[in-house]
């Protein structure tokens, strides 16, 4: 729906709002015009149910003011003195149950704003979902890493805490979805969302543009399965509800990437890497003719490297995934007589753009649009931006435009276009473990449309491989300067304190006479 239709919509729910309600506006001691008075009603509605002012300000927060809606009805029919049973019929009928009772047998209905505790508690309840929906969409988001794209910078089994203030918060714009799901209901295995309506796309301010060599998370743009890790036909979802990917953003809006040899290289120059970054690459390990390295010294390589992935295919070399310091510990072996980063040089179709031009070890160089830049489309860069124009450049969810080439000329929605000028940033992601990730040199460019938010924080990580937990990665912080470090000791010492302190202030408290 367009920024017009839903302001067509919202002035029509107003009409229909105070059409079926605005008797139980007057049975409560307000006037009937304060019904139709759009932002006002919700407000007087809110005194009415005798709950908070700040209600009133969560009913018109997307992705927040659905689940508020039913609430505000279940809590009318509670304080209009229907039964439990009709309470929850009036929540499944949309508030239509109690407009026919305001309507039919106005004179029975009895006006008490006071509740009593069990519903109370039910509200409670209710308010701490959309509490926790209102965290969830706008603040921060608790995320798993499932696969080893980031590894050793980030790890499988880590538990992260996402920012999406950092950013700045993306408007949820699947207006019906169920809260705190993604896109899969667990045990049903069904969507957990409706395509339609959508809110167009928009976003609230952050106080950090993304920089280079963040991680980032971000909806994975080439993602068509319904269900993450299962193969199906392909699926258009909302680009919100595409599956969550991590990887570090190594080019930004205006960067010409190219890999060579399997370095990346960002503006013409090798590029560098904060604190905390583990790149790993496969090497050939060679070792002195006849000799082979022994059972142990490959397990105290695994041990202090956790280099689990180990292959021999021929007699003179062994394949390793190994960051920096790992090699170096490995050419010190005296069986080792050289070692060799092991590249990917065949050109595929399965590397971006899908016409066999360049191989995930011999990449680009490729420009990375930023928004503004007017762009002279052509045969040659036609394949690395057709899914831009395509999909990314309506800036709207399930909205594509027909892009296709007749004789070098573009044409888009049947327009024959030259030049373009690109509507938003793009942005090159790459996982640290660069032999095994799957990243843009696969699917391409990521839009600043897609982005969700900045891992910030490990609160638990579990190592599945050793079936043990990582204690010295819990309570540590995602990015930051020289070795992690955690803070599981001093967080649980000043829960401590504040349980003590509180037990103290309760020991001390005097009894009520």
């Amino acid at each position: 729906m367009t920024t017009e239709q839903w302001f067509i919509f919202f002035l029509a729910a107003n009409v229909i709002h105070f059409m079926l309600f605005w008797k139980l506006y007057v049975k409560a001691g307000h006037s009937a015009w304060s019904a139709a008075i759009p932002f006002y009603n919700v407000f007087v509605m809110t005194k009415i149910i005798n709950r908070p002012w700040y209600w009133g300000v969560l009913f018109f927060i997307p992705g927040i003011n659905l689940m508020m809606m039913l609430v505000y009805q279940f809590q009318l029919a509670e304080v209009f003195g229907l039964k439990p049973r009709e309470r929850w019929i009036t929540v499944f009928t949309f508030g239509l149950y109690l407009a026919y009772k305001a309507y039919f047998e106005f004179n029975r209905l009895e006006y008490k704003p006071e509740h009593d505790d069990k519903e109370t508690l039910i509200g409670s309840i209710m308010f701490a979902v959309i509490a926790a929906t209102l965290v969830h969409s706008y603040m921060f988001q608790p995320f798993t890493i499932p696969t080893g794209s980031l590894e050793k910078s980030l790890l499988i089994g880590d538990y992260l805490f996402v920012s999406k203030l950092h950013y700045g918060p993306r408007v949820p714009m699947t207006t019906i979805q169920v809260p705190m799901l993604h896109d899969t209901i667990p045990v049903l295995k069904i969507r957990s969302y409706l395509k339609r309506p959508q809110l167009p796309y928009m976003r609230l301010p952050g106080f950090q543009k993304v920089k280079r060599n963040d991680i980032v998370v971000f909806n994975w743009p080439a993602d068509t399965v319904r269900q993450f890790f299962k193969e199906e036909a392909g699926v258009r979802k909302p680009f919100e509800k595409k599956s969550n990917y991590v990887k570090r953003c190594v080019g930004l809006p205006g960067d010409t990437i190219q890999i060579k040899n399997g370095i990346l290289y960002v503006n013409g120059k090798r590029a560098t890497y904060p604190d905390r970054t583990h790149l790993q690459h496969l090497y050939k390990v060679y070792t002195k003719k006849g000799v082979s390295l022994s059972v142990g010294e490959l397990r105290r390589l695994d041990k202090r490297y956790d280099v689990y992935e180990i292959a021999r295919p021929s007699k003179d070399y062994y394949i390793m995934n190994l960051t920096d310091e790992a090699k170096k510990a490995v050419e010190q072996f005296p069986e080792v007589e050289k070692t060799e980063m092991y590249l990917d040089t065949i050109k595929s179709a399965k590397v971006f753009p899908g016409d066999k031009r360049w191989s995930r070890d011999n990449f680009g160089p490729v420009y990375i649009p930023k928004k503004g830049d007017k762009i002279k489309l052509t045969e040659e860069n036609y394949p690395i931006y057709k899914k831009l124009l395509t999909e990314y450049e309506t800036m709207e969810p399930l909205s594509y435009n027909q892009v296709e080439m007749k004789n070098g000329t573009v044409y888009i929605n049947g327009k024959p276009v030259k030049e373009y000028t690109f509507k938003q940033n793009y942005y090159w992601m790459m996982g640290d473990n660069r032999s095994n990730s799957e990243d843009s040199r696969v699917w391409g460019f990521v839009p600043w449309t897609h982005i969700t938010g900045k891992p910030v924080f490990i609160w638990f990580s579990y190592d599945k491989r050793h079936g043990k937990i990582r204690w010295d990665r819990l309570f540590t912080t995602v990015s930051g300067k020289g070795k992690r470090v955690s803070y599981l000791w001093p967080f649980l010492l000043l829960v401590a304190l504040y349980y003590a302190y509180s037990y103290y202030r309760k020991k001390k408290k005097p009894a009520k006479k």
